[in-house]
């Protein structure tokens, strides 16, 4: 192969891409792009326990961060701020002292449920196997 022709193969990687056999090959550039930025978003940890966290209804902020363990503040605003320009859920603030902000999914969001719960309860059956598989790499990458 020539240099030419490998730059060419290096630069048309969509295009190498949509040849090969896949799910990938069925999207056109517009379209690999939205999917791409949509799964950032709620493939992201903490956007999958926020909408897992909301399926019962609406839920307080302060309650949100207190549900799900290890979430700082500063992400748990960020990701709720980025579901919500998603339309994945809605913010309601309630004009009392102490200023009340509950979440709750969108008809959007709902249609996402049964999917991130799936992936969580997934994650959660194959913990141990997933531990073994990582204890065993971790100590072959050791030696």
């Amino acid at each position: 192969m020539s240099a030419g022709e490998l730059r060419r193969r290096r630069t048309n990687v969509r295009g190498n891409v949509r040849a090969a056999p896949g799910p990938c090959a069925h999207w056109n550039d517009e379209d690999a792009d939205f999917i791409r930025e949509v799964l950032d978003l709620v493939g992201d940890k903490w956007s999958v326990l926020i909408i897992g966290t909301l399926a019962d209804g609406p839920v307080r902020y302060s309650d949100l961060g207190d549900a799900i363990p290890g979430i700082s503040q500063r992400m748990l605003t960020l990701t709720l701020k980025h579901l919500q320009r998603t339309g994945l859920i809605t913010r309601t603030s309630y004009p009392e002292v102490p200023p009340r902000v509950e979440y709750a999914l969108t008809e959007l969001g709902r249609s996402l449920l049964s999917t991130v719960l799936a992936l969580a309860a997934w994650s959660a059956d194959h913990h141990a196997e997933i531990r073994r598989h990582q204890t065993a790499f971790d100590s072959r990458a050791a030696t």
